[in-house]
């Protein structure tokens, strides 16, 4: 029995790459999460992530509760830390959801959400409701209206 040139060893391929076609985005998501790494440490670079999300840094100070010199001069600060780490799992939550990262980073900053009273997933993990924002992701996921 051959078992490269057989046809259905070319189907096991063809099944195998429709499976890691299937869990892209959650790659697309790992792809974005090393770019934002702070070069030489194991922290999420604000920088990095500023540029991601097209925000200024003194938007991202503001939304993370820091001084606007924090983000370039102490980017290992716990709390912006704490905000970027929370950001971060929100966006995890959506690329899972999302047709695209762009879509997702879009969504994450400009999408009212109804049940929050309209505020943007990035407002409310700016108020420390990341939980409730990955709970409200994980209901669209399940099939619910939210």
């Amino acid at each position: 029995m051959r078992l490269y040139g057989s046809t259905k060893y070319a189907y096991n391929v063809r099944i195998r790459c429709r499976m890691l076609s299937e869990i892209l985005p959650y790659s697309a998501f790992e792809a974005f999460l090393a770019e934002l790494q702070e070069p030489g440490r194991p922290i999420i670079s604000p920088l990095r992530f500023a540029q991601k999300l097209n925000l200024e840094q003194q938007r991202l100070a503001e939304l993370a509760h820091v001084h606007r010199n924090t983000v370039s001069r102490m980017p290992g600060s716990p709390r912006l830390q704490d905000f970027l780490r929370e950001a971060v799992r929100v966006l995890a939550a959506a690329f899972s959801l999302a047709e695209s990262p762009d879509r997702a980073l879009y969504w994450f900053r400009s999408h009212p959400i109804r049940d929050f009273d309209y505020k943007t997933p990035e407002v409310l993990v700016s108020e420390g409701k990341a939980d409730a924002v990955i709970r409200y992701i994980e209901s669209l996921s399940a099939g619910a209206s939210g």
